[in-house]
């Protein structure tokens, strides 16, 4: 689509974790979007999932990039005997306890041989993201326990899961794609104050110029805008959440430019997985 004839929308970016809190909340970056430029003009925080709930909510039109698996991989689906539709099994995981859900995903993973105990989503296999199951570390299961059943209540259009032609549209985003374009593969955040350094700061400064430069238009077709104090917010935090935030919307952006291309969402895509939004998936 011709960014001329784009219209204006507002993108929201929101970089998920499965445990907010007041020392962790969910940040919620809102932006304008015309086709050509992503302007960051706000942020909302929420220690909680009834914040994230209330923000799902709110009133259309609006598109927003969110970093978690909205679905699982379909193999998993049928092990675990769920329904084969995201509506169905999503509604079903949301009828168990947070426990019972890690009891089944880890009870397949028991059954399953030596090295290749996760499942992957075509998804994650193109993005590089770890399995869509994993429990550990960056806990991306759990994130998906939280989020989607709070996508399948809220009612909003998800991508491309449930396209339902409600104005509040939701895409899944993955930000690590965003930052190895323009960054490569440098560490620029930790969460742990041990592991926080000059170093990893130089490189927020890098990737923040890098948003409005000619690499990022031809990245992505458009460049991100933002004022003196959300750059000094976005280099001074070191967990870089909201900097996250950020370049969720700018996969959300780049979804909506392309909405009348099936929000870049190739045929390949098995919509009960969810898809990654981002044109680095679109090439195999």
């Amino acid at each position: 689509m011709n960014s001329q004839t784009l219209p204006r929308m507002r993108i929201f970016g929101l970089d998920f974790t499965s445990a907010p809190g007041r020392r962790k909340p969910l940040v919620a970056v809102g932006c304008s979007f015309d086709g050509s430029v992503l302007r960051v003009e706000d942020a909302e925080e929420m220690a909680n999932f009834a914040g994230f709930e209330k923000f799902l909510r709110q009133p259309g039109p609006w598109v927003s990039g969110l970093d978690f698996p909205f679905g699982q991989p379909r193999s998993l689906v049928a092990a675990l005997g769920w329904p084969a539709s995201w509506e169905e099994y999503v509604g079903e995981v949301s009828q168990i306890s947070k426990e019972e859900f890690e009891r089944r995903i880890k009870g397949d993973m028991a059954r399953r041989p030596a090295g290749s105990k996760y499942r992957y989503r075509l998804a994650d296999r193109r993005s590089g993201s770890i399995s869509a199951t994993m429990l550990f570390r960056v806990p991306v299961g759990k994130m998906f326990y939280q989020g989607a059943p709070r996508l399948l209540t809220s009612g909003v259009s998800v991508v491309p899961c449930r396209a339902n032609g409600d104005s509040r549209v939701a895409v899944e985003a993955y930000p690590a794609l965003v930052v190895r374009r323009l960054l490569g593969r440098r560490s620029y955040k930790s969460d742990e104050r041990k592991k926080q350094n000059d170093i990893q700061r130089a490189a927020r400064e890098e990737l923040i110029a890098a948003l409005s430069s000619d690499a990022m238009r031809e990245a992505y077709g458009f460049v991100v805008e933002m004022d003196g104090r959300w750059r000094e917010r976005f280099v001074r935090e070191p967990s870089a959440d909201a900097l996250d935030s950020v370049l969720c919307a700018v996969q959300a952006a780049w979804s909506y430019a392309r909405k009348d291309e099936a929000w870049g969402v190739p045929k390949e895509c098995d919509p009960d997985e969810g898809w990654i939004l981002d044109p680095a998936l679109l090439g195999g």
